[in-house]
């Protein structure tokens, strides 16, 4: 399997095209929700996933601080089989973008609540209570030291 870490600027029409086919596939015919998945932040996106001669098995996006939040922030989180380590996988591999990418000393993201263990065993804490975003389950989610967690 072989990673790919991406700015925007850097996919080819190709890449491209694979990303935003699997994040609608996902996001809203599997989940069953409309909403505008192509959202004007891709653009300054880092774009990390994970690819084999199937197509893309798994597949995040990192943003800078302001973007989406005060802080960088993790989103569009999709492993394509679940539960055999992809998540993980492309989880570590999007902390270390953001790390790279933009000196990241805390993550933000907004997680489906059922993933809460997937995120929490990479080091982030819940800072919210559970909230719909587009009639799903999410909770507000931060890696970060215990100082920064308290400032959230």
């Amino acid at each position: 399997m072989k990673q790919y870490v991406k700015r925007f600027r850097e996919l080819t029409t190709e890449e491209l095209y694979r990303i935003l086919r699997l994040r609608v596939a996902v996001f809203v015919v599997e989940q069953n929700c409309p909403y505008m998945e192509i959202d004007d932040l891709d653009q300054a996106a880092i774009h990390v996933w994970l690819e084999d001669e199937d197509g893309i098995e798994a597949y995040l996006r990192v943003l800078d601080r302001g973007a989406e939040s005060e802080y960088c922030a993790i989103g569009r989180v999709i492993a394509v089989k679940r539960r055999c380590g992809l998540g993980s996988r492309v989880l570590a591999e999007g902390i270390r973008a953001a790390q790279e990418f933009f000196d990241a000393d805390a993550i933000y993201l907004e997680a489906q609540t059922y993933a809460r263990g997937l995120y929490e065993k990479q080091g982030f804490r819940q800072i919210s209570e559970e909230f719909l975003l587009d009639g799903i389950p999410h909770i507000k989610m931060l890696r970060a030291s215990e100082d920064q967690r308290e400032k959230a």
